[in-house]
């Protein structure tokens, strides 16, 4: 990463450069940028890959078959979809929904990490490869793949932020293979273990208020999106 960058100080400035964004070829072909979308304050930042077709149409991430799988196991376990801040590596569609190439990940890499600094997560969430290598490289950790990187959780230092990074496989992956299903699911479940301590830090008021549960907290505010 280079030491000279300059970052989007606030979300209207990074919004206003992603939709006119023509730094690498992915423009051309897109239809809609996709920047993310959740809650501003969320303490969980979820990392795909890029955008697919579905994704690329209506401007929003994982909103395809994937992105349903997605959303189905975070309300199984208690966890409203925009309570959290959804986004991809790259943030046009590659044609034919190929993988980003690296040229294409470093020309959107300026969003990504404007995206963190902005967002401030005390937990990533990386979702298949593409993710878990950049956030590694981000952290100056090593990445191997996302099969041996699964199911822990990794301590990082990311852009001066200490995070937890949780790796786990792509959706995608998950959506026809029932045995990489339980392991997402797994690994979901480990996210959400770690979002409740962190509510409990950052809150210190779970264990007051029987009234109160853990989605009372993981509510967005009136001014997220």
């Amino acid at each position: 990463m280079s030491s000279d960058r300059s970052y989007f100080a606030d979300w209207q400035s990074l919004e206003e450069a992603v939709k006119r964004c023509a730094r690498c070829a992915l423009y051309k072909s897109r239809k809609n940028v996709v920047l993310g979308e959740g809650s501003r304050n969320a303490h969980v930042m979820l990392v795909g890959e890029a955008p697919g077709a579905t994704e690329d149409e209506m401007g929003r991430p994982f909103v395809g078959a994937a992105g349903r799988l997605l959303t189905m196991i975070l309300e199984s376990l208690g966890v409203k979809r925009e309570s959290v801040y959804i986004t991809n590596v790259v943030k046009c569609r590659p044609p034919g929904n190929r993988e980003p190439k690296e040229e294409e990940v470093e020309a959107c890499s300026i969003y990504l990490e404007s995206q963190i600094i902005l967002l401030k997560p005390q937990i990533i969430v990386t979702l298949g490869n593409v993710a878990g290598r950049k956030i590694f490289a981000l952290g100056n950790n090593q990445w191997s793949s996302v099969m041996k990187m699964r199911g822990k959780i990794y301590k990082l230092n990311i852009l001066s932020l200490s995070v937890s990074v949780i790796p786990t496989l792509h959706p995608a992956a998950a959506l026809y293979n029932p045995q990489l299903r339980t392991l997402f699911e797994e690994d979901m479940k480990l996210v959400r273990k770690v979002m409740e301590s962190v509510v409990k830090e950052v809150t210190g008021e779970l264990q007051k208020g029987k009234s109160r549960t853990l989605l009372d907290y993981l509510k967005p505010s009136s001014d997220d999106r």
